[in-house]
């Protein structure tokens, strides 16, 4: 159990590093105070060469909008971080401490959501208690779903965990359920898509969507001919980042038309443009049918959601295709800083209890 004095309504800080943004929020209780979303120029970040430039560089813009707007750090009973690429977890909150701290600043593959933690914990100066919870790497697969076909080979649970939970718990309050109670699948469509199978609370199977494995997205190119992909590394005609581009930021709607925004290509309405976005509808659609096998047909719901669920055009074109295996939920948008703040209430009042990062 924690050991935190208790207010009815703890103060929290929310932390939420993107490649270009830092979110931030303050809550007292349940109601958010304050909001802020920090733009960073490219300008801005290329200046900063190391891991610890880039965490100074973000502490020193929080602490001042924060003194700013009358909440100084120590103020606050606990801080909430976004979760990066630790090792391996089954879900859940997790307390920072100098092991995750060491291995989120010397993860093999760096990610902005690796620097949230470590900024909550140095802003906290081990005097306020550091939260991450459900982050990325969160680990459920049954051990059959973890074969990929080559003994060199494993599939792994990359994820956008944070989301597919909260959305998972939220549905089955609005039921009147529990979470841990029923078969879903979930389809976060942002720019990563994630699809996963929810068995009694546990995520069974989802495509590894840091590397795009599974649906191609607005910005990652998806599951590509294995053949033809190594081809053309061994071209010559494209060197390493270049090819890790190729199917991570420059692969997906901006291969096709040089955009991420499904809004913007909505409105331009071009024949060519709407046929690529259905095509990425269509393969959402196909891995959530892959999906309902894992499940074995016993579904209680599918639930669309991320920030491309905002699009009616991309939600129908789902739910024609996959509406006969279950009924179809749409739960647009990803508040991640909501997320995050509802575990640090929950954690605070003992209505779950922290794990250790071992």
């Amino acid at each position: 159990m924690n050991n935190m004095p208790k207010h009815n309504a703890p103060l929290l800080l929310v932390i939420n590093t993107g490649s270009t943004t830092t979110k931030i929020a303050v809550f007292k209780g349940s109601n958010s105070l304050f909001e802020h979303n920090f733009s960073h120029s490219t300008s801005e970040l290329s200046r900063l060469d190391t891991f610890d430039e880039q965490v100074q560089f973000r502490i020193n813009l929080i602490e001042k909008i924060l003194n700013d707007n009358n909440f100084p750090v120590n103020q606050f009973d606990l801080i909430m971080a976004r979760g990066g690429l630790i090792k391996p977890v089954k879900s859940g909150v997790y307390k920072v401490n100098e092991r995750m701290i060491h291995d989120l600043k010397h993860a093999p593959k760096q990610h902005a959501s690796n620097l949230a933690a470590v900024i909550g914990y140095r802003l906290g100066k081990k005097k306020i208690p550091v939260y991450i919870a459900d982050p990325v790497v969160v680990d459920e697969l049954q051990d059959i779903a973890r074969y990929a076909g080559h003994r060199l080979f494993e599939r792994k649970s990359i994820f956008h965990a944070l989301n597919h939970k909260a959305i998972g718990r939220k549905f089955a309050s609005d039921n009147h359920k529990k979470y841990e109670n029923l078969n879903l699948i979930i389809a976060h469509i942002g720019g990563g898509i994630s699809v996963a199978a929810h068995k009694k609370g546990q995520v069974v199977d989802v495509n590894q969507a840091l590397d795009g494995e599974g649906p191609f997205t607005p910005e990652r190119s998806g599951t590509l001919p294995a053949g033809d992909l190594i081809r053309m590394a061994y071209s010559g005609k494209y060197n390493r980042d270049e090819m890790l581009k190729m199917i991570t930021g420059k692969g997906g709607l901006v291969s096709y038309l040089g955009t991420n925004n499904v809004k913007e290509i909505e409105k331009k309405a071009d024949k060519k443009a709407m046929k690529i976005l259905e095509a990425m509808a269509y393969q959402v659609a196909k891995s959530i049918g892959e999906m309902a096998t894992v499940l074995k047909g016993d579904i209680d719901a599918i639930i669309l959601t991320g920030g491309v669920a905002y699009s009616n055009f991309v939600t129908e074109l789902i739910s024609d295709q996959v509406k006969f295996i279950a009924p179809v939920f749409i739960y647009a948008g990803e508040d991640e800083i909501q997320a995050l703040a509802q575990n640090g209430i929950m954690l605070y009042h003992n209505e779950i209890e922290a794990q250790d990062y071992l």
